[in-house]
């Protein structure tokens, strides 16, 4: 059972830590909307004001962003994470990787919305995509014989 699969407990672990850090970002964008009174829809717009705040702001759009670039990041690594666990990897390597992804992505969003100086934001993504290149690697070369 997964109760007995120490490495898939890990992942399971990391991923849930990722997917409520996404939650954070939901929910910071749409206080951010409230504050700066920038609505994406008519009837927001009018309950919150009037139409002339169905409008775009450039606070609002760097917590889209951050909340897209997890889209783009957390999504593969979900994937990508629990095939790997299936591998049979070694738990302190996999848990090596699983927590080196967590950490850069949480700095990557911390360096977005506080907007860090450069480059800091980019080498916390660089880090985080490091063991996403190591997992997919070792699943396909775990894999290829059955192409």
């Amino acid at each position: 059972s997964m109760l007995q699969n120490e490495v898939l407990l890990s992942f399971a672990f990391y991923s849930t830590i990722l997917i409520i850090k996404m939650f954070v970002v939901a929910i910071i964008t749409g206080q951010v909307r409230l504050r700066k009174k920038a609505f994406a829809n008519p009837e927001d717009a009018l309950r919150n004001g009037g139409l002339q705040f169905c409008r775009q702001d450039p606070d609002v759009e760097r917590c889209r962003r951050a909340h897209r670039n997890d889209m783009e990041n957390i999504f593969p690594f979900l994937f990508l994470g629990a095939i790997y666990s299936l591998l049979g990897p070694s738990p302190a390597v996999a848990r090596i990787h699983f927590l080196t992804f967590c950490a850069g992505r949480i700095a990557h969003t911390t360096a977005y919305l506080l907007q860090l100086r450069a480059p800091t934001r980019s080498v916390a993504y660089s880090l985080a995509q490091l063991p996403c290149f190591s997992m997919a690697l070792q699943i396909l070369l775990a894999t290829a014989p059955y192409w």
